[in-house]
């Protein structure tokens, strides 16, 4: 008996911890594309230190969770009067890594499988080989209470666009500035990264991969 409850409150526990988590990160904006953001001609150009840039991830299913980075690819900003304006930056989908794992405990098998690189499972997640970049391009800010700044722009994946917009904290200190977002969560499945989804396949049971992954973004650049 004694184990009996011991084992169900450390699944209660497990379980809320999972759920706490998740619920941390709010959903973000989503909608159809729109126009990119232009600068001025006089506007100030930084350019992205993909050294020092990362995007975290998270991924949930019923038995626990994944998480990893992403690296950039390069990317260029334009400021107006210190402002944030426009700007687009690559993301470099072969660099998709896992960081709960340790190499030979199947961390390179899932990394493999989210890049799409394993043999019959190439569209199963992000197809890296046909879709070797995603992307990220401004369309607008907004002004947030607190200093915060609401980001949107155009996130291409997989050949598919819809705007996002979520909050970040901008701090242009001369000639660098850092871009660095709230954890947020995106729907995958509009973006056509399906495998797993109970809400496209049927009899999944609880061996399901939620929807909706977490995501933050750190980017920091330099004036060019």
């Amino acid at each position: 008996m004694i184990k009996k409850t011991l084992y169900l409150t450390l699944s209660l526990i497990f379980t809320l911890s999972i759920t706490g988590c998740k619920d941390n990160a709010k959903e973000a904006n989503t909608s159809d594309a729109e126009a990119a953001a232009i600068s001025k001609s006089t506007s100030e150009k930084f350019t992205v230190n993909v050294s020092e840039s990362t995007i975290e991830w998270i991924g949930f299913k019923p038995t626990g969770t994944h998480s990893g980075t992403i690296s950039l690819d390069n990317g260029v900003f334009k400021t107006d009067d210190g402002k944030l304006q426009s700007g687009t930056f690559l993301i470099d989908m072969n660099s998709i890594t896992v960081t709960d794992m340790e190499s030979g405990d199947g961390k390179e098998d899932l990394e493999a499988h989210l890049k799409g690189t394993v043999e019959g499972k190439e569209n199963h997640f992000f197809d890296v080989k046909k879709f070797p970049t995603a992307a990220f391009e401004i369309t607008g800010t907004e002004s947030l209470a607190a200093g915060k700044t609401r980001l949107s722009g155009n996130l291409d994946i997989k050949g598919q666009k819809h705007n996002i917009s979520f909050p970040v904290n901008i701090t242009n200190n001369g000639d660098e500035m850092t871009i660095e977002s709230e954890p947020f969560k995106i729907d995958r499945t509009k973006w056509n990264v399906n495998y797993g989804s109970k809400s496209i396949f049927e009899g999944l049971g609880d061996k399901f991969i939620n929807d909706d992954f977490e995501l933050k973004i750190r980017i920091k650049a330099k004036k060019a």
